[in-house]
């Protein structure tokens, strides 16, 4: 069975409070924005109390172009992808030559050739490793990134699969963009770069045993246009849709019964809740929707307070902080939600 063996996130070097981050809005939008103060209050109101960035507050009200925000993206992803796999692979007691195959996944930024090729070049990896770019599956990629790589460790039990999340959302404001979503999502998303070991069974369970048992991926019809990019020539322009929380209400419990079922067990034998907290009124419908209470996704609470929303990298920050703050014996979920609209689910057997 494929087990997950270290998850490292980085700390980036800019960690600016939402209060600052509310006021550089203010700065940026007010003059153009009808209601600017009535739509600042989501600032306040999505529970989160600092931000990670790659650039100083003051970097996001200076004038740049696409091409340089891009330029920044693959520098920045590359310099940090490669300080959290030296982290990942130090915990995981893996060497880099031991690797098989890398999965890198993004939404925030583009380059040809891939970054996991820029990876394998600055800290040469070896040169047959089989590699996975994934583009495009925004909050979704960190779960699903985890499910790609336990289905390749799961048919070769020598496999030893690193994945890579850079999620650089910061870099992708299109500060003339007035739109509501564009709006909402500046309260919301942040930057942050992960990455995970995934192994087959002849690499040993390590001291803590995280399997992965069964994965699930689903795609909600006609529903296209309730999260993405509008491409354009000055950038990504956000789409955000205010109907996810009620998408969340009406579908995420059956979906999870459904996926539990097929497992043989169902939701009150879940005892470890490790899911992408999207933002504040995502998580209540997660409660509400689940019957389940703030102390069993207080994990997922913390890291959007201390953080923000990473898009795909935000579950993986999780998933790190129940390895090594501790988890309850037995079974847990992981979740998240992304463009399509999609949900990407997790089963783990997780041991202490």
């Amino acid at each position: 069975m494929p087990h997950i063996k270290a998850v490292s996130g980085v700390n980036l070097p800019f960690k600016v409070p939402q209060q600052d981050v509310k006021g550089q809005a203010r700065a940026l939008f007010a003059g153009n924005v009808e209601h600017a103060d009535r739509l600042l209050q989501a600032f306040d109101n999505t529970g989160i109390i600092t931000r990670n960035f790659v650039k100083p507050i003051e970097w996001y009200g200076e004038s740049n172009t696409f091409e340089q925000r891009n330029n920044d993206y693959i520098d920045i992803a590359l310099q940090y992808s490669i300080q959290a796999t030296e982290q990942a692979l130090k915990e995981a007691g893996v060497n880099k030559d031991q690797l098989t195959d890398i999965i890198f996944v993004s939404t925030t930024g583009l380059a040809t050739p891939s970054i996991d090729a820029l990876i394998i070049n600055k800290m040469r990896l070896p040169e047959h490793i089989n590699r996975l770019p994934v583009w495009g599956l925004g909050c979704a990629g960190g779960v699903a990134g985890v499910a790609r790589a336990a289905a390749i460790a799961k048919a070769n039990p020598d496999a030893a699969v690193l994945l890579v999340a850079v999620e650089l959302c910061s870099l992708t404001l299109i500060k003339n963009d007035y739109s509501k979503s564009n709006f909402i999502g500046s309260s919301l998303f942040s930057d942050g770069i992960a990455a995970c070991i995934i192994t087959g069974d002849n690499h040993g369970n390590g001291n803590k045993q995280l399997t992965v048992k069964a994965n699930s991926s689903k795609l909600y019809y006609d529903a296209l246009d309730v999260m993405g990019w509008d491409f354009r020539d000055d950038g990504f322009k956000v789409v955000f849709s205010k109907d996810i929380p009620t998408i969340i209400n009406k579908y995420i419990k059956d979906d999870i019964d459904q996926f539990l079922k097929k497992q043989g067990v169902q939701l009150s034998d879940i005892s470890n809740f490790i899911f992408h907290p999207g933002g504040r009124k995502v998580l209540e419908a997660y409660m509400g929707a689940l019957h389940i209470d703030d102390a069993q996704l207080a994990n997922t609470r913390d890291v959007m307070t201390e953080n923000g929303n990473m898009s795909s990298v935000t579950v993986l920050y999780v998933l790190e902080r129940f390895l090594k703050q501790g988890f309850v014996d037995g079974l847990g979920l992981m979740l998240a939600m992304g463009p399509g609209f999609s949900s990407e689910m997790l089963l783990l057997d997780m041991k202490n």
